[in-house]
C-alpha cells in the first residue's frame, strides 16, 4: 500500500485528509508539526508528501527546503495562502504542486495521483548516490570514499546541488541562487571559494590519488562527474 505524509496543523482537517486518502487506498502518516514532519519522513519514507505551509514551529518553507535536501519525492503543498507571489515561490522552493484552500476533494485526489504516477523510484539523498559518494542529510555530512566529511550546511548544499545535477552544468548563477540565496548574482566569487574548500574536503579525505569529482566548465560552472565518467587518477 502507498504511504503517505500529512503535515496539517488542523486537527478537523487532518482526520479528514486521512479518511478521504485511506477510502482511496492510501495508508496515511499525520504530523501535527513541521519537526514531526521530518522526524516520519526520514523514518518512514513516504511516496508523497502533502504540506502545510503555516505551521507551528518549524513552518512548511523550512520542511520544504529540508525535505529537498533528503529527497526527491513527490511533495503537493496544501494551503490557504493564495497569492501567486506564495505559489511561485514554493514552487521554485521544490513543491511539485499547489493547491489552495477550500479545495475540491475529487481535485485533491486526482492530482496526488498525477503526482504519484509521474514520479521515479525515489531518490533519497541518504542513499548512495554513486559507489564512491553518500549523502547524510541529518548529519549535514557526506561519505567519501567510505570516510565521513563534516560539511558546513553552505558545502552541504552545493554538494547536494551538483549531486542531483550531476552529469550536467549547474552554472554560478544557479548555485548563487540556490545556495546562497543570491539571485541578484552580486557574489560571483562565493562559488569560486565555496567549492575551492569543498574539493580541499574531498582531497583531504580521498588521499592525493582520488578522483576530483567536480569539473569546473570555464565561463559557466560547475559539474559534478560520476565514475561512470570518470576514472581515479592515477
Amino acid at each position: 500500500m502507498t504511504r503517505l505524509l500529512v503535515v496539517e496543523d488542523d486537527p478537523d482537517l487532518s482526520l479528514a485528509l486521512r479518511v478521504l486518502l485511506s477510502r482511496d487506498g492510501y495508508e496515511v502518516s499525520l504530523a501535527a508539526d513541521g519537526r514531526e514532519g521530518l522526524r516520519l519522513l526520514f523514518a518512514e519514507r513516504p511516496a508523497l508528501m502533502v504540506l502545510d505551509l503555516v505551521l507551528p514551529g518549524l513552518d512548511g518553507w523550512e520542511v520544504l527546503d529540508r525535505t529537498r535536501d533528503m529527497s526527491d519525492l513527490p511533495v503537493l503543498v496544501l494551503s490557504g495562502l493564495g497569492e501567486p507571489e506564495d505559489r511561485v515561490r514554493a514552487l521554485r522552493s521544490g513543491a511539485d504542486d499547489y493547491l489552495v484552500k477550500p479545495f475540491a476533494q475529487a481535485e485533491l485526489l486526482a492530482r496526488i495521483e498525477a503526482l504519484l504516477r509521474r514520479a521515479g523510484p525515489g531518490g533519497w539523498a541518504g542513499e548512495t548516490v554513486e559507489q564512491d559518494l553518500r549523502l547524510v542529510p541529518e548529519r549535514r555530512s557526506a561519505l567519501w570514499l567510505g570516510t565521513e566529511i563534516r560539511l558546513s550546511d553552505i558545502e552541504y548544499r552545493l554538494l547536494q546541488l551538483l549531486v542531483r545535477n550531476r552529469g550536467r552544468v549547474v552554472t554560478t548563477e544557479q548555485l548563487l541562487d540556490q545556495v546562497w540565496d543570491d539571485a541578484a548574482a552580486i557574489g560571483r566569487d562565493r562559488v569560486k571559494f565555496g567549492v575551492l574548500r569543498l574539493r580541499r574536503k574531498l582531497r583531504y579525505a580521498g588521499g592525493p590519488l582520488a578522483r576530483d569529482p567536480i569539473e569546473s566548465v570555464r565561463g559557466l560552472g560547475y559539474r559534478y562527474e560520476t565514475t561512470d565518467h570518470r576514472s581515479p587518477a592515477g
